[in-house]
């Protein structure tokens, strides 16, 4: 720890201070899988583990490559809500269930995702010296209902949606840098994702991978300022290397 700590020192040290923390959500705050797996077993408590298992892969492949589909232009923009209805028509089709209720219901699996057990006291912390500000590929909707659920605690709560597109589109980091009214360089990305945090870089912002179960950890090309096994962790990390400022400082 003191190694990682004297190179993440050295890495920050030159640089403008950390106006704002900017966080993605599913993944890196909630566990999405968990949420959907229990939405598919409401679904049909008959199915086995290996069964639901295979039944999330379907959705999680259908949100993926209809994510990129819109991305590429092939498809025009939908939100979230568009396309978690259509994952949960594919699974409910692959079990034989064809009530409409039941398959909005799992349509709404997506909104009902537990928080990672450090989530909320990192958040809590971090929230006492910085500008919090989740930025996710769910819709608006979506992610008022999953912070409400979840408990995640936001200064501003930023969705795709409102660029019409999903990251890692340049289009949905600027959002945060809009709001924020800072360069993005002044900004933290905090993601479980490393392909969200590359996204982010390619705007300028800086970058913190924080390891989870469910995330894309970082190749040996990838250069990130921070990284952490946990929330709590990178708090700790950023208390000691940085020092807060006020967004509406000159």
């Amino acid at each position: 720890m003191s190694d990682l700590t004297s190179d993440l020192t050295l890495d920050l040290t030159p640089e403008p201070e950390i106006d704002a923390v900017v966080f993605d959500v599913l993944g890196t705050l909630v566990d999405e899988p968990a949420g959907i797996r229990a939405g598919i077993r409401e679904l049909d408590p008959s199915l086995g583990h290996p069964r639901v298992e295979q039944l999330l892969s379907l959705w999680q492949q259908h949100i993926d490559r209809e994510q990129r589909r819109i991305l590429d232009g092939v498809r025009p923009y939908h939100p979230s809500d568009v396309l978690d209805l259509e994952a949960a028509r594919l699974v409910a089709d692959a079990v034989g269930v064809d009530d409409p209720t039941a398959v909005a219901t799992l349509a709404l699996s997506g909104r009902r995702l537990p928080p990672w057990p450090d989530t909320l006291a990192g958040l809590a912390r971090l929230a006492e010296r910085f500008p919090l500000i989740g930025l996710s590929n769910a819709s608006r909707t979506a992610l008022l209902r999953l912070n409400a659920h979840a408990g995640l605690r936001w200064h501003q709560a930023l969705s795709a949606e409102d660029a019409r597109t999903y990251k890692p589109d340049p289009a949905v980091y600027q959002l945060a840098v809009t709001v924020s009214g800072r360069p993005p360089e002044r900004l933290l990305m905090v993601a479980a994702h490393a392909w969200d945090l590359r996204g982010a870089q390619g705007l300028g912002l800086r970058t913190a991978y924080v390891a989870r179960p469910v995330g894309d950890p970082p190749t040996a090309s990838d250069e990130f300022d921070l990284h952490a096994d946990d929330l709590v962790t990178l708090t700790d990390q950023l208390t000691q290397l940085t020092q807060p400022t006020q967004l509406d400082h000159a």
